[in-house]
């Protein structure tokens, strides 16, 4: 009888103790539900479009322009042996990440922008121009490369190239995941046959970068495009067309309509801004990003 309080007091405690678990991981539970429904865009430029590739005042010009992030270039490639690569000296690392602290401008993704013009499967030195990319990405804390298969690289163009376009990828892939990195490529190919393209290579360091401009120019319907691709297959977004008007003035793209399709999706992630310039007033850096990247934020970050 004496030990009876006691052991209703333990029950009591007990049930406490319980009741408090359950409140908290269902509230852990719900938090974590909302927080997988957020969707977050952010919106950057390319700093070779707004004529500041490698420059360090690209991170005042994209604060200037309302912009929440720049995609950095890793240098012109041209004849040379290697890009022209500011970034593997101490000095400009600290500097770039200063500036970006600065501006609050994060840097959204790290381009080889070189090869448009270049051939990735004629490069020699394919893997030292991966590695100095990767390097990059590494000490200035990027996720995300751009590779465009430019020049050479168009498979409905030059589809015996494949065998080693694929294999050189694969390499790349292999050696972004090692790091864990990926690197997103850019081709003319429809969204099918990049899902093809992607299972040939095999890599988990191989997404699509996506870009509005392919399909549009391709005549393809652009929110079908994304949901064949779906969302762990795209890293990043070039979100806008070829030069002509700028986004505000664009028909052909259905901004929401873009903006559902990613939702449903449930991808999120950064949008880059790269061409959409008014062709009558090309150079106009300020008039064109800034309209655009308004647009893009009006759009994607409206509340």
């Amino acid at each position: 009888m004496k030990n009876k309080p006691f052991s209703n007091y333990r029950k009591r405690v007990g049930t406490l103790f319980l009741l408090l678990y359950v409140i908290s991981t269902t509230a852990m539970t719900l938090t974590s539900c909302n927080n997988e429904n957020e969707q977050e865009y952010k919106v950057a430029v390319c700093d070779w479009m707004i004529l500041k590739r490698q420059k360090i005042g690209a991170f005042q010009l994209a604060s200037e322009l309302g912009c929440d992030g720049i995609e950095l270039d890793m240098g012109s490639l041209g004849t040379r042996d290697s890009f022209d690569n500011k970034l593997r000296e101490t000095h400009f690392q600290e500097l770039f990440k200063e500036k970006s602290s600065e501006y609050n401008i994060e840097i959204a993704s790290i381009a080889m922008s070189g090869f448009y013009g270049q051939s990735f499967v004629e490069r020699p030195n394919y893997i030292d121009l991966v590695k100095d990319c990767l390097n990059t990405m590494e000490v200035m804390n990027v996720q995300v490369a751009f590779l465009p298969l430019g020049t050479g690289c168009d498979l409905t163009k030059t589809p015996e190239i494949r065998p080693e376009l694929v294999k050189r990828l694969k390499q790349a892939g292999d050696m972004a995941a090692v790091k864990g990195k990926i690197i997103g490529i850019e081709t003319s190919l429809s969204a099918a046959e990049e899902v093809k393209l992607l299972d040939e290579i095999n890599s988990p360091g191989i997404k699509i970068y996506f870009k509005f401009q392919n399909a549009l120019e391709n005549n393809r319907d652009l929110c079908r495009e994304l949901q064949i691709l779906g969302k762990d297959r795209i890293c990043q977004i070039h979100c806008t067309d070829t030069d002509g008007v700028t986004l505000p003035n664009n028909n052909r793209i259905d901004m929401e309509k873009v903006k559902n399709t990613l939702q449903k999706m449930k991808w999120n992630g950064w949008l880059v801004v790269e061409r959409s310039r008014d062709k009558d007033d090309v150079r106009n850096v300020k008039k064109n990003y800034s309209e655009n990247v308004a647009y893009v934020k009006t759009i994607f970050q409206k509340q």
